[in-house]
């Protein structure tokens, strides 16, 4: 068949018009194609910006935690800063985004030498689409994984908490965990005040970190010359409550709280209970003095020891006659503490306690804190031991608390960690006579200007204190290798500012001390290290030209100067 030039033309035309259509619907699929792929693309992004099945990148972490808030500062009590936050950058990455997994791992493996590769590994290869890497980074860090061009790895700004001190306030201060929630001491119990807008005033505390900073060094000092397993410090002011310092061995790093053991995580000072010695004939003494049953020169008869069931009751240093009651408390007579105690009786011993809070919980801003342990039933064997001591658990905080109202003119005042300005200053309660508190400032004085405290004698500071030693209790029994050794003291004792206690756990005698390991040979000498350090940052000066005779005296026998008259130190 043949076609005329028109009917080519034709043909010619049909066909170019046939080409064009299918271009067109060529051209339509590839960019339905296009449209499809950008969808699924965009919603991917949605997906993973947005939802991401619930989870936000901007607040969500490995474990599901809130994300990190901003938190107020904390500062000691001249405004020095103990806490506060730094703007930090954490880096999570996108496990869908992620291309080599195998190379992403080696190569944040050299940026951070304490990766676990396997747990690294093992997340980037999750159907997950968030995972933490590390938080917190230095900006060191940073840049090195900004450095290796891994697609799928992002940066989020967080706030790291940061303790300037370290380990100096540990077991006040406490520590927040990665997300910024408060998990211990002072960060615990003001988690929500932190976390409010506070019109940025920091959070005042009571201590003194110049003072903390003496109080550690001396104390570490101590433990690890005896051996300690343990120990506390504290120095409060007699006449507010606040704690100037509060130290408990062994201690931790608050910025390095992963590593941190139970151990050193445990505050002696205020969670610890131990049965404190010879630190509660001060308490036995007072309740004498308080209640009228004994005046400053009664005698009692020590000759013997004292049968109570199936035990006796002795002195460590016997003396063996009629003892004076200012004799009682400087030789730190066991028999002579039991027989003043039988004399006033059990039931006004523990009601006495009970005033004094020996008996009660702590009211101070810590959460880690304990309840003292004592007998239900108040035997007469109970009201003779916890006149020395045995029988009956608190923490120190409790002894110097109590102590503390022993010396100011009788006023109990609970102990605070924060700061009280003038205006904030409250009235604390009556427990014992003024008459009271001055006879029990110059027994105690007396105690280790001629007693069983002289190694914490502080020349020019008018020490005054007690000694503690006992036995640590171990299933059911005492345990003679392991003793709790503690001095309680405060100063000036002619007009007393502060009280200072230290006690050592488990401490282990040497030459220095004729390998004895008692309160007035362990604990004593850390008082007047303590004291003679502290006072000039506490504004405290010392006084020349010795000690002052008092217009009071009693008498008094001695093996070297029998019914020779006794004069204090101290214009009291």
């Amino acid at each position: 068949m043949k076609f005329s030039a028109e009917d080519n033309n034709f043909i010619k035309i049909g066909a170019s018009k046939q080409d064009v259509e299918v271009s067109h619907a060529r051209l339509l699929v590839v960019m339905m194609f296009f449209a499809i792929g950008f969808f699924i693309v965009s919603f991917r992004v949605f997906d993973v910006a947005l939802l991401d099945g619930g989870r936000d990148f901007n607040s969500a972490s490995i474990d599901g935690s809130v994300p990190y808030k901003s938190r107020g500062n904390i500062v000691d009590r001249n405004g020095i800063l103990l806490a506060i936050n730094l703007s930090t950058a954490s880096l999570y990455a996108n496990p869908q985004v992620v291309m080599n997994v195998e190379e992403a791992v080696s190569k944040l493996s050299a940026v951070f030498s304490d990766i676990n590769k396997d747990v690294l590994k093992s997340r980037l290869e999750s159907d997950k689409s968030f995972i933490w890497v590390k938080r917190n980074l230095t900006p060191k860090e940073q840049y090195g994984v900004n450095s290796l061009g891994i697609p799928g790895l992002y940066f989020q700004n967080e706030e790291k908490r940061v303790y300037p001190h370290k380990n100096l306030l540990s077991h006040v201060i406490g520590y927040v965990n990665l997300d910024g929630k408060g998990i211990s001491g002072i960060e615990k119990k003001f988690d929500e005040y932190l976390l409010e807008e506070n019109d940025n005033a920091p959070l005042q505390l009571s201590v003194d970190i110049r003072a903390q900073g003496v109080v550690h060094d001396v104390l570490q000092q101590y433990v690890d010359d005896f051996k300690a397993v343990g120990a506390s410090a504290i120095v409060m002011d007699v006449d507010s409550g606040e704690v100037i310092s509060m130290v408990s061995l062994p201690d931790f790093d608050p910025n390095k709280f992963a590593e941190v053991t139970e151990n050193q995580r445990f505050n002696r000072s205020t969670l610890g209970v131990y049965e404190m010695g010879s630190t509660f004939k001060s308490f036995n003494m007072a309740l004498g003095l308080d209640s009228g049953v004994i005046s400053m020169r009664d005698k009692y008869d020590v000759s013997r020891p004292i049968k109570a069931a199936s035990f006796f009751i002795r002195d460590f240093h016997p003396k063996k006659k009629r003892l004076t009651v200012p004799e009682i408390f400087m030789y730190s007579s066991n028999i002579g503490s039991a027989k003043i105690a039988m004399d006033v009786g059990g039931e006004a011993q523990k009601e006495f306690l009970q005033r004094l809070g020996l008996l009660d919980g702590l009211a101070i801003e810590v959460p880690e804190k304990a309840h003292p342990l004592y007998p239900q039933r108040w035997s007469e064997i109970s009201t003779m031991t916890i006149s020395y001591g045995h029988g009956i658990a608190v923490t120190p905080l409790h002894i110097v608390q109590s102590t503390a109202a022993l010396v100011n003119g009788g006023i109990l005042h609970p102990a605070t960690l924060i700061h009280k300005k003038n205006n904030d200053l409250v009235d604390g309660v009556k427990v014992i006579n003024k008459d009271t508190s001055d006879n029990m400032r110059k027994l105690m004085r007396f105690a280790v200007k001629h007693g069983t405290g002289g190694r914490a004698d502080a020349s020019g500071y008018f020490v005054g204190g007690k000694t503690g030693s006992a036995d640590k209790a171990l299933n059911g029994d005492y345990n003679r290798k392991a003793t709790i050794s503690s001095f309680i003291a405060a100063f000036p004792m002619n007009k007393p500012r502060y009280v200072v206690l230290v006690m050592l756990d488990e401490p282990v005698g040497n030459a220095s001390t004729g390998w004895y390991a008692t309160g007035g040979m362990v604990a004593a000498p850390a008082i007047r290290e303590i004291v003679e350090r502290i006072s000039p940052i506490l504004g405290v000066m010392p006084v020349d030209g010795g000690d002052y005779e008092i217009r009071r005296e009693f008498w008094y026998d001695d093996d070297n100067a029998k019914g020779a008259k006794l004069a204090f130190a101290g214009d009291f």
